[in-house]
């Protein structure tokens, strides 16, 4: 891992981000560590940034842009699938290919995992992530997540089914 200035932050999407989110969120080399795997358009990326409140208790997402030296969007991270009644909520995180092993990703799931806390009240975030990703197992494993299960065929890639991770925090 290089050593990078680790100075980041976490804040609510703008309407000035879409380029931004557009090109993450149509970069089909990274379909298969979620469960998007079909393009999204401009105009449906506008309106999501348009009608979210950012508000975890009514849109039951957050979704943040992961800046660096406050003004270089590098990724984002999103808690979704919120639980209110159970205090839970599941993470994703993608940083953008040019910032990635050099540990932005670990300081913003800290950072995230951090706020939840604090802000939100969550008693657990979780991760599903491909078994074969060892660069995300080692991130969410040093972020201090811990493997629970197995999910078998979790994943299909087009080609292959792949096993998942269950992965949890306990805040």
């Amino acid at each position: 891992m290089q050593t990078a200035d680790l100075s980041i932050t976490l804040r609510a999407m703008e309407p000035e981000d879409l380029d931004e989110l557009y090109e993450i969120e149509n970069d089909s080399d990274t379909w298969n560590a979620g469960t998007t795997n079909v393009p999204y358009s401009r105009f449906v990326l506008r309106n999501y940034i348009a009608n979210s409140t950012n508000d975890i208790y009514t849109d039951r997402q957050l979704r943040l842009i992961i800046e660096h030296n406050h003004s270089q969007t590098i990724g984002l991270i999103d808690l979704t699938d919120f639980d209110p009644r159970h205090h839970r909520a599941q993470i994703g995180i993608i940083i953008k290919p040019a910032y990635r092993h050099n540990g932005y990703a670990h300081a913003a799931i800290k950072k995230l995992l951090d706020y939840s806390h604090t802000n939100i009240g969550l008693n657990q975030i979780y991760a599903c992530v491909d078994s074969l990703n060892l660069p995300s197992v080692r991130c969410f494993q040093s972020a201090g997540f811990r493997t629970t299960a197995l999910l078998p065929q979790w994943l299909f890639d087009g080609e292959i089914y792949r096993d998942a991770l269950f992965m949890q925090y306990f805040l």
